[in-house]
């Protein structure tokens, strides 16, 4: 590992805390319905909308209405996603003549958009029209980004409310969220990727000749390429800002077209984990206590740096073939060194590891290098912290409720080992929260365990498998983890556009974004009807370092019990194999 990647990585760290603080202070401002310095603008903007929609602003919902209203809302994009694919072959902005997409696989790609998971089972540029592009993926990576928030924020309320019924106006948060957040905050990125040359047009693809003829599909003599174009730095500024993470091109963020500069690839994945970290000082700001989210921050800078630094030393330490083969992996003033296979030399192994743990931690599966590439435990690395849960910072939104539901069931136990009732920001935590608390926890593990069993006892399973043995378990290990947590990345080595990978990742997806969100909202509903209990000599803050490592501690042993035997089977399985 060499100085100049540890300067790196402390750069990138820096900025983050530096842009989150001002970012969470805002955002709480924002929900909170005060004065920001876009309320001029933003403002009418706000009433207009309320007024076209017959939104009354000050009628609140209780849980139930809500979620429901949650439900609706992305219900309605799922199903305009879906048809909007169906149909593009009819509609314009359509260059390249592509047909419909197929039922299976668009029901996929919608539900993968929906859900922020972003997982693409399609070549964007070779299946997508420009209008789908546009008005389908990107219009529901804004919808999905305002759904997380919101019911983050709802739960919020529900902490912070006594003896209520009401949790919020669900309309009122996406309204918000979309509004005085994600719109600016997308607007100056995309301004700032069309400065570093991210393409933004919807102009078709276009010709080029090439000053050496290359071989084509057919390994025939191409003296021209065909470039496709068209509205990407867009779409790239709010997959990126709102951690969902599907590419405009089927290379993502290694394409050069969106992913162009060492600038654009800092900013990129600086905006990955920005939002995600500033959501924890909006949540100590919305309850009064800062000090509770600067914990929750700790906690997942506790589990992300070690992870981060596993990926980065395997990487680095290189392919232990070549090594036995005598070749030279060193870093020097000549090479980056290290396995540097399905990365791209202008990033390194720096940026590709600190990339791979960042768009893992968080729910947003964009790559800058192939992770099926990776060493065994470099890919580890990026495996567990989906398998985490997507709490390490996670979705906009839905990494920071995820975590809170860690904290309940750490207060719990933590209630156990002293014989007092457990309590969480003055409300009692009780069987009810207990429970969905455990929900949100044990689902995605049970949906990512029980679809890598029936894909590896099938022929339709086993068909998409590109590589034998360990390293084929990881590629289905990691599809099913990636969708049931809403990550979106994946191994790259496993052929998901089937019917049964389609249909199984899609139902998985499902699950894991909205059979938690419910829970999640029943729990705010509960906590926002309880009595504030005051602080005695038995309660234990939760803003402490001892409670921040115990909270970890609880977190790592429910990941190990739950995946360990599932990753002894591969990439541990394929590592001490390598090793000899």
């Amino acid at each position: 590992m060499s100085a100049n990647g540890l300067v790196q990585i402390a750069i990138y760290f820096l900025a983050l805390i530096a842009l989150a603080v001002p970012l969470g202070n805002y955002m709480a401002r924002v929900y909170a319905g005060e004065y920001v310095f876009l309320s001029s603008i933003a403002g009418p903007l706000e009433r207009f909308i309320y007024r076209c929609c017959r939104i009354d602003e000050k009628q609140e919902m209780s849980w139930q209405n809500y979620a429901a209203g949650l439900m609706i809302f992305n219900l309605i994009g799922f199903l305009a996603l879906y048809l909007l694919q169906r149909c593009q072959d009819l509609l314009p902005f359509n260059p390249q003549g592509f047909p419909g997409v197929p039922p299976a696989l668009a029901f996929n790609t919608a539900v993968s958009f929906v859900t922020n998971t972003n997982w693409q089972a399609y070549g964007g540029e070779t299946t997508l029209s420009l209008l789908t592009q546009a008005a389908g993926l990107t219009v529901q990576n804004f919808a999905s980004t305002a759904s997380g928030m919101a019911a983050l924020i709802a739960f919020t309320r529900g902490l912070k409310r006594t003896l209520a019924n009401t949790i919020g106006n669900v309309w009122v948060d996406l309204t918000r969220s979309l509004i005085y957040i994600m719109l600016p905050l997308s607007l100056v990125m995309a301004l700032f990727l069309v400065s570093q040359g991210v393409v933004q047009t919807l102009h078709g693809p276009v010709k080029v000749q090439l000053l050496d003829a290359t071989a084509d599909e057919k390994w025939q003599p191409a003296p021209e390429r065909i470039i496709p174009l068209g509205p990407a730095a867009s779409q790239v500024a709010i997959k990126q800002l709102g951690t969902n993470g599907g590419g405009f091109f089927n290379a993502n963020a290694a394409h050069p077209l969106e992913n162009p500069t060492p600038l654009s690839n800092f900013i990129e994945m600086l905006a990955i984990l920005l939002i995600p970290a500033a959501l924890c000082l909006t949540f100590g700001g919305m309850i009064g206590d800062r000090k509770q989210g600067w914990a929750l921050l700790a906690a997942m800078m506790l589990l992300l740096l070690p992870l981060l630094g596993v990926s980065l030393y395997s990487e680095q330490e290189g392919n232990v073939y070549l090594r036995q083969m005598n070749v030279d992996q060193n870093i020097s003033a000549w090479q980056s060194g290290g396995n540097m296979e399905g990365k791209e030399v202008r990033f390194g192994i720096t940026n590709s590891a600190l990339w791979a743990v960042a768009t893992t931690a968080a729910s947003n599966g964009s790559i800058n290098a192939m992770h099926d590439s990776f060493t065994p435990l470099g890919g580890l690395a990026p495996l567990m912290l989906i398998q985490l849960g997507e709490i390490v910072f996670g979705g906009v939104g839905s990494g920071l409720y995820g975590m809170l539901m860690f904290v309940i069931i750490t207060v719990f136990v933590a209630g156990l080992m002293v014989g007092r009732t457990p309590e969480y920001l003055g409300k009692k935590i009780e069987a009810h929260e207990v429970k969905m608390a455990s929900l949100v926890i044990l689902i995605p593990a049970a949906v990512v365990l029980i679809g890598t069993a029936v894909a590896v006892v099938t022929k339709a399973g086993l068909s998409g498998i590109a590589n034998p043995g360990p390293h084929g378990f990881s590629e289905i290990l990691y599809a099913f983890s990636s969708a049931a947590n809403n990550n979106g990345s994946a191994f790259a080595g496993l052929n998901a556009n089937s019917l049964f990978y389609n249909t199984a990742l899609g139902l998985a997806m499902l699950i894991g974004r909205f059979w938690l969100m419910i829970p999640v909202l029943a729990v705010a509903g509960s906590l926002a009807r309880k009595k504030l209990v005051p602080a005695g000599a038995g309660t234990l803050p939760t803003h402490i370092p001892l409670f921040v490592v115990f909270l970890v501690a609880v977190i790592i042993l429910v990941g190990a019990l739950t995946f360990i035997p599932a990753l002894a089977l591969g990439p541990l399985a394929e590592h001490l194999a390598r090793m000899g």
